[in-house]
Formats: structure tokens, sequence, C-alpha cells
């Protein structure tokens, strides 16, 4: 047993040197990058959606003086064996926390800190493409991209929007009170809202679900709601029956739903901190009314095509991929919800006035999902000189027109491109059934799912939060957190196979009760240190999110920017890492997920 107690110190100071960048190499190329993915050490319990800044890190690492000992603290007991691995953890953890302190302070002197900025929304540097499946890009013909938050990335000047036109319309259409707008804190706030949340309507509360369907975090309103609260709405499973969930249930699962998803926990605070009596199924509809009517009106897309500057973030790189894929003789499909009118206005602002030349057809105001199981919804075409519809029949498509409404039946009937060389169809008739064609999409069930589903195409989901958390992995603070939360659960194994397999005694208990309390205190710490209250869009605390499962399960591969793809060959072929679990956390394979709430009753 020494020998166990030995290396497992050793092996803690070598992960502190490792971990917190000691002798380390400059920052690898992006082929570094891509092997690093199954060699890093670092957990993935929980990280973030959002680069965290430096006033974020400090408020959570800032603790009381009494808080941060008692994290560092493990108690004792009367075996000397058993008491031999708590004082080596216990000096692994210190030596561990004094490791990050310094390398923080030399990041602090050297300037290097993180910030909201360019970053937030395109993935940062990490410009990897991970695989759920085999992908051979030399075998996909037809390659179709959405347009909002895939070909283009939004400022957090978006959601701002969207929040206080909502705002706006429950005030003035459904009579809620006018102090509403003048109220400070009713702001969107991006440090709240994550994607992949859910809204339960019977209570008004914003969870977060594991794989599973078990609320694993929720908050009513502005306030963290208890284990014993939770336990008691869903009968002790934290988890609903598939009818009640349907019923109760509503996902917010792209990136516009984090505009929704403050508004709901804005608006159930302000009933709640000023006493008003309410309905929460009512507020939750009135609030999904007012943001689905904020889309539907064409409001703030008005705003946005005449100011595309203020909105939409430059995306450089995006000229130079369509130019790979058509040089590869990639036929090209734009697909969007959007109508004309405003995706003309952010296409020219990213590409130029000569963007629909890149296209093989482009279809707008595509009704998502319904137009890939709509059976009898013809196409429209768009005028372009007026943006009106025209009422012709469609009978073929044309490079450089543009049509709107559709299905996908009707996409594949009218799909008979000819070749340039020899006039012959480029194209058979059932050209968009199967795996040769690649979709692109940012909104799993709006995007991904039927065409994964019905018609077997690869699919592709942009998902910047890949790269928002990979940066975080790197953050000294945040390593120290998992680290610890890793020394300590080793204490826990090693305790146990030196007490044997005999009864424990009261004090054995005691200890061990401890002991998880401090893993759920570091969980704790952790999820402050990552700047929203929900933790990591991929991990719904301990367990696998149901975003991360539904990725996995549409999606084959996803990417922090559909730019990323530039750096791919058109014949690339990619493979998966490993089917147990999204490829960047393959590293975290051998930790142990467990749910100490649920075992001891902790908030």
């Amino acid at each position: 047993m020494k020998t166990f107690v030995l290396l497992t110190f050793v092996t803690a100071l070598l992960l502190v040197r490792e971990s917190l960048g000691f002798g380390t190499a400059p920052p690898p190329s992006l082929a570094a990058q891509r092997r690093s993915t199954t060699t890093t050490t670092t957990t993935t319990l929980q990280v973030a959606n959002e680069i965290v800044s430096e006033d974020a890190v400090e408020e959570a690492s800032n603790e009381s003086p009494r808080n941060r000992r008692n994290l560092f603290k493990l108690p004792t007991h009367s075996n000397e064996s058993v008491e031999a691995i708590l004082r080596l953890s216990e000096q692994s953890l210190k030596g561990l926390h004094e490791h990050s302190l310094k390398l923080s302070e030399q990041t602090t002197d050297s300037g290097a800190a993180y910030s909201m900025g360019e970053s937030d929304l395109t993935g940062g540097g990490h410009e990897i493409v991970f695989a759920n499946s085999y992908v051979d890009l030399g075998k996909v013909d037809i390659i179709g991209f959405d347009y909002d938050y895939t070909l283009l990335t939004y400022k957090e000047e978006l959601l701002d929007l969207i929040y206080d036109m909502a705002l706006k319309r429950l005030v003035r259409d459904r009579q809620y009170p006018e102090e509403m707008l003048q109220d400070e804190t009713m702001k969107f706030d991006p440090r709240f809202s994550i994607r992949g949340l859910a809204v339960d309507r019977e209570t008004g509360w914003i969870c977060h679900l594991s794989y599973t369907h078990k609320v694993a975090v929720a908050w009513e309103g502005r306030e963290k709601v208890s284990s014993a609260r939770i336990q008691d709405e869903y009968r002790g499973k934290r988890a609903l029956r598939p009818s009640e969930r349907r019923e109760r249930i509503k996902p917010l699962n792209d990136l516009f739903s984090m505009a929704e998803c403050c508004l709901i926990a804005d608006i159930v605070q302000f009933f709640k901190r000023n006493d008003i009596p309410f309905c929460p199924r009512n507020a939750v509809n009135d609030i999904l009314g007012a943001i689905g009517d904020t889309h539907i009106s064409g409001d703030f897309h008005r705003v946005v095509a005449k100011d595309p500057g203020r909105y939409v973030r430059p995306t450089p790189h995006l000229k130079q991929l369509l130019d790979n894929l058509k040089a590869a003789d990639k036929s090209l499909i734009f697909v969007s919800n959007s109508p004309y009118w405003f995706v003309d206005a952010g296409m020219k602002y990213v590409i130029g006035e000569d963007w629909k030349d890149d296209w093989d057809a482009i279809i707008t105001t595509a009704g998502k999902p319904n137009f890939y199981t709509a059976q009898n919804r013809p196409f429209r075409e768009v005028c372009l000189k007026t943006g009106r519809i025209k009422f012709d029949e469609v009978m073929s498509f044309e490079k450089g027109q543009v049509y709107t409404e559709g299905c996908l039946k009707e996409l594949t009937r009218l799909m008979r491109w000819k070749s340039e060389a020899n006039g012959e169809p480029k194209r058979s008739k059932d050209a968009l059934s199967g795996n040769n064609v690649l979709y692109v999409g940012d909104s799993l069930f709006a995007d991904l799912v039927d065409a994964k589903r019905e018609f077997g195409w690869t699919t592709a989901a942009v998902t910047p939060e890949v790269g928002f958390e990979m940066e975080l992995q790197s953050e000294s603070h945040l390593i120290s957190a998992q680290r610890s939360i890793t020394l300590i659960l080793n204490a826990l194994r090693l305790l146990q196979e030196e007490l044997g397999t005999g009864m424990r005694t009261d004090e054995d208990l005691g200890v061990m009760d401890t002991l998880e309390r401090l893993v759920s205190k570091w969980r704790d710490h952790e999820s402050k240190l990552m700047g929203n209250p929900f933790g990591s869009v991929f991990r719904a605390r301990y367990q696998p999110s149901l975003f991360a499962h539904s990725l996995r399960r549409y999606s084959d591969l996803y990417m922090s920017s559909v730019s990323s793809l530039r750096h791919y060959s058109p014949q690339h072929r990619f493979y998966p890492e490993d089917s147990r679990l999204l490829s960047h956390e393959i590293d975290s394979a051998e930790q142990e997920c467990w749910d100490l709430e649920d075992v001891l009753d902790i908030e």
C-alpha cells in the first residue's frame, strides 16, 4: 500500500508541472493540435462555453481565506495507513494550488489573459474538425450549408437586440409591466445562458439535462434550485416520464435560444422580486410567443440588414473554403430559413456583391425542418431586382437565381445540372439521397436530425463551444480545480483499498462523506471559474449532456467554425477517435462520473 501511496504522490506532482505548463513547448501547430486531442491529460468533468474574462477568474479565485483553506483541508483518521494517504493527498492539493498561483502570476505579468472578444462566437483558435464516424469527403458530391451561425456568425449585439425586441413586445402586446423596460437588470446576459438548455413550462425553471433527460442543474429566475426541490418536483428521480417530458419540457437548442433562455429567467426573477403572482406556464408561453413573433415579423432582420457591420462578424476564410470546394467539383447548395433580402445583405458583407455565383442552388425561407419531410410544397422563384415572389411554376433550377419555400422531394427532382464539358447529367435524379451529400449547420434539430435520420445524409455541426472549452482546458485555475477533484477521488479509492472488504466504522464513513463533500465543493468552485451557472455545454454536471448525446448521434463531424474545413483536403478521410465519447473528451474516459448530490443531498 505504501507503494501505491508513493506513486499517487509522485504522479500528482508530475501532473502539477505537466498540466500547468512548466517546461512545455510553445503552442502546437494545427496538425499537432489534432494529434494532441488523444494525448492531452486534461479532464473534461466540466468546462465552459464562454472564454472566461479576467474579472470572472478573479471573482472565482478570490474566495474568502476560510473557504479557500477548507478546499485544501482533508479529514484525519486513526488508521496510520489511511492517515498517510490523506496527508499526502492534502500536501499534493496545496502544491497544485501553489503552482497554479505562480503560473497565474506569470500569465498576468506577460499581459496574456482571457477576455470576451472576437473569439467568443467563432470557436477561438481551435480549427480542428472532430469526427464521430468515418467520413470520406472524396465520396461527397454535394455540400449544403445553413446560413445563420454557420456561414455567418453574429456578435453579441444580435442577442441583445432579440432580447430587447421580445421584451418590448411583451409590454406592448401582452400588457407586461412597463417597469420592466426601465429595469437595468432586464438585459441580455451572455454569462448566464448557454446552448442546449431547456425550460420546464410547469415551473418556469431553466434546466440543464443529461443524456438520460435527468435535470442536473435548474435555475428559477436567477436563483439556483436546490437539490431537494428538484427531487421533489421530479419524484426523486430528477427526470420526468417521456409523456410528461413532451408536455412540459421545451428544448432551447440553438444559439438564438440563448436570448430566449435569459429572458425567461429575468422575467421570472422580476415577478419574484416584486411579489407579483404569476402562472409559470402562462409566462413561459408568452415569452416563447414574443420571441417567435420577433423572428417571424422580420423586425430584427431589418435592423441587421441595414447595419451588418454592427451585428455580423467578418468571415475572412469563407470565400477560400467555397473556392476550394468548387475547384474539387463539389456542388454547393445554400439552404436557409431566413428571407432572401436578409441573407443577401449578410453574404454581400462577408463575400461581396457576386456571392450568388458560388452556389449551384440558393434556397431561402426554406422552413426547416419541415423542408425535409414535406411532400407537396413547390418552390417559388424570387425576383432579384424587387425581392418579390414570382408566380411562375418552377420547372428547373437556374444557377444564380434564388428560390424560396419548396421541399427536399422537389429539390431532388429539380437538381439535374449539366456538365459544362460535355452536357451530360452531372448528378443523377436521386442525387440527394445517401451519404454523397454533406449538410453543414448549427442547429441539430432544425438542420441535421431529419437530414441524417430520414435521408442518410452525412452531417456536420458548427459548434463554437468546442473552441471555448478547449481554450479553458489550458487555463491554470481550471486545470488546478480539475486536478484537485482527481486527487481527492483517487484518495477515496486508495483509502477504501486500505480499509479492505469488511464493514466500515463510523469514522471510516465520516471521512468518506467529508471527502465526497469536498469533491462537491471543488466542482462548485470549478463552475465559478467557467463563467456561467450551468457549466459545460457538453457535460450536465458529471454526465454527458443531452446536447452532447444529440451531437454524437446526429452529426458525423463537428467543428468550432465552418472555416475549419479549409484546413482539410476535399478528399480528406476522417476517422473517429472513440465511439464512446465525443472526440475531445476521450482522455477523460477513465474518469468516474457519479452524482454526489444524489447520494448525500448536497447543494
